[in-house]
């Protein structure tokens, strides 16, 4: 990943999930429709970008008895997660950036969230078919992201709905700053595009599950 990205989040891991619902207008059902995509019975999860652990603390939330790995690049992002899941033995961490990193486990379900938007097209796309491998058979792959308008006119809109409606929940300016600021290293992608790309890949019953505005959830599955 590019080294501004891990700045701009390493600069911002102490307030990172202070913010988030100030920012994430639509952040209970955001949240709510990735976790609910993942099996119950999945025992092995992965969590791409996990950041403080902040998704991954949803999941846990729901099943109790999963093991959970989670990687990040940033080791102030990291550091919150260990802090989160401080004496849970069943959660493990790697501080790596996940489009190189090895992944020698075979997961029951890959989870991201605003993450995989900071990859250039390519290195999406690059990821994409290294989720489907690392997959079990039936495994589930699940992106909770940030996207991009389908056209310029349709990003304009949703740039400014964003800001509107995140104002109207009481951001302040410090917290829209930083935003901003962690903006400037956004590389997203359409909804179509997406779905696409995770077919090329290999995955099936892939779909959008949720959209409002910029966020949206899409899964799909490995046969």
């Amino acid at each position: 990943m590019q080294n501004g990205t891990l700045r701009a989040f390493s600069t911002t891991a102490e307030l990172y999930d202070r913010n988030r619902s100030s920012l994430i207008p639509c952040f209970d059902a955001f949240y709510q429709e990735a976790v609910t995509l993942v099996p119950l019975d999945a025992q092995r999860i992965l969590d791409l970008g996990a950041g403080t652990g902040l998704l991954a603390a949803f999941v846990r939330g729901r099943m109790p008895e999963a093991h959970l790995h989670l990687i990040d690049f940033s080791q102030e992002m990291l550091a919150v997660a260990r802090q989160r899941f401080a004496g849970d033995a069943r959660v493990t961490f790697e501080l790596a950036d996940y489009t190189t990193a090895t992944q020698a486990h075979s997961y029951h379900a890959v989870v991201s969230a605003l993450s995989i938007h900071h990859l250039e097209d390519a290195g999406k796309r690059a990821l994409l078919r290294t989720v489907h491998d690392v997959l079990a058979p039936g495994g589930v792959f699940i992106n909770a992201e940030q996207v991009l308008g389908p056209t310029p006119a349709l990003e304009t809109r949703y740039r400014a709905r964003w800001l509107a409606e995140v104002q109207a929940l009481g951001a302040t300016e410090q917290q829209v700053s930083d935003s901003l600021f962690r903006q400037q290293q956004d590389r997203c992608a359409t909804v179509e595009d997406q779905l696409v790309w995770m077919r090329e890949a290999g995955f099936h019953d892939v779909d959008c599950w949720f959209k409002q505005g910029r966020f949206a959830v899409l899964a799909g599955t490995r046969r």
